[in-house]
């Protein structure tokens, strides 16, 4: 486990600091043995579903990069996963998926620590704009990217073709 995500109270070398987190909350990277707790959230909490939502998908996305999966654990009990964002870079551009907070928690800054972590760690990578994959009918969802200051491009359309049968 890391602590890269610890709340900061002072700014080093002129950084701003993060938003701390909420009070009782921890941030860190997700391990590859919660990956049946991460699919469990995401089936309580997040809309829809996607092909990559399975025990296979995690593994390859945890392998490929290690610290692209931030997690929200109550603090004193890390197995615990309140919420998650997927914070994927290729090296061009921010993507963010599986913004979910277990419904039982929401309403607590979780989702935003998880965002400000996710926007921290593309920062340090270089990276200058963040999209995020929100399907058109989650109204909880819009309302939650728009209080970050996310906005849809009505000029972009999301293009796909299933690779797998």
């Amino acid at each position: 486990m890391t602590d890269e995500f610890a709340p900061r109270t002072a700014a080093p070398d002129g950084i701003a600091p993060r938003p701390a987190t909420p009070d009782g909350i921890a941030l860190r990277t997700a391990t590859p043995d919660e990956i049946p707790a991460l699919l469990a959230l995401w089936a309580r909490a997040a809309k829809g579903a996607s092909i990559t939502d399975d025990a296979p998908g995690v593994a390859a996305l945890l392998a490929r990069d290690p610290e692209c999966l931030i997690v929200a654990t109550p603090v004193g009990d890390p197995t615990a996963v309140l919420g998650t964002v997927i914070a994927g870079w290729d090296g061009w551009r921010c993507h963010l998926y599986r913004l979910a907070v277990d419904p039982d928690h929401r309403r607590r800054g979780i989702g935003a620590a998880l965002l400000a972590a996710a926007e921290a760690r593309f920062a340090a990578l270089g990276g200058r704009r963040a999209d995020a994959m929100v399907l058109d009918d989650n109204a909880l969802g819009h309302r939650t990217w728009e209080a970050a200051g996310y906005r849809p491009e009505p000029q972009w359309s999301r293009w796909v073709k299933p690779l797998t049968a």
